[in-house]
């Protein structure tokens, strides 16, 4: 592998590095500021799904940090304690981008369609990863799966890998696209808070980013190392 390579490689490590802590950062920053209007995280994201006509989905609390999602199988809005509970800028938003996808299900949104299409192929690339891992660090695999097969697997499901984490960028501008819109015209934001909702929602939206251009990095890695071409 060429020095350059390398070098790209570590720079995209430091910078996923710098955007998790910055992100870390700003949501601390604006979960200590209070939401002018009051409403908690739970209210707002129930009044944007009311604002949309969407009243088949529930907004639940789920344990964590940081571990907000929308789940389409169940089509529930989950949001950690801090933000069902927050009545911060912070909570506001992450309530409102989680939303968002939820709009999107219910429009139809074709990334995310294809996004959730993709979900068992990249669990099972994930299955298939660990398992080459350890067929390769144990040897125990060599008189059934050659060096060259291997190979040709792992840049397979780093492709797919890659795919996923391309597929998600869209959905997550839009989310927060949808997000910022809904607040502004329904003044849940107010001042200052809106350009700190944008900050904060930016700052997610920039993490997946780094983390589709880092396992593109990956895949071309393993691409040159295993396929020849380092």
């Amino acid at each position: 592998m060429s020095i350059p390579f390398i070098v790209l490689i570590v720079g995209i490590m430091i910078v996923s590095w710098a955007v998790q802590n910055s992100l870390k950062r700003k949501f601390k920053k604006y979960s200590e500021v209070g939401l002018s209007i009051g409403l908690s995280g739970k209210e707002v994201a129930e009044l944007m799904l009311r604002d949309h006509n969407i009243d088949d989905v529930q907004v639940v609390s789920v344990q964590g940090r940081l571990t907000d999602h929308y789940n389409p199988l169940d089509k529930t809005v989950n949001l950690s304690p801090d933000v069902y509970a927050g009545r911060s800028v912070m909570a506001a938003a992450v309530a409102a981008h989680e939303c968002g996808h939820a709009i999107q299900h219910a429009t139809a949104y074709a990334p995310l369609k294809m996004r959730s299409a993709l979900v068992p192929l990249q669990a099972l690339s994930g299955k298939i990863l660990n398992i080459l891992f350890f067929v390769m660090i144990f040897g125990v695999g060599a008189s059934f799966l050659p060096y060259e097969m291997a190979g040709v697997l792992i840049v397979g499901v780093y492709a797919v890998f890659t795919l996923f984490a391309f597929v998600t960028l869209p959905v997550e501008f839009d989310a927060t696209k949808r997000a910022l819109a809904w607040v502004d015209q329904r003044n849940i934001t107010q001042g200052d808070e809106h350009d700190m909702a944008t900050d904060a929602l930016n700052a997610a939206a920039r993490t997946y980013l780094v983390a589709a251009l880092g396992s593109l990095a990956m895949l071309l890695y393993y691409a040159m190392a295993f396929l020849g071409n380092d």
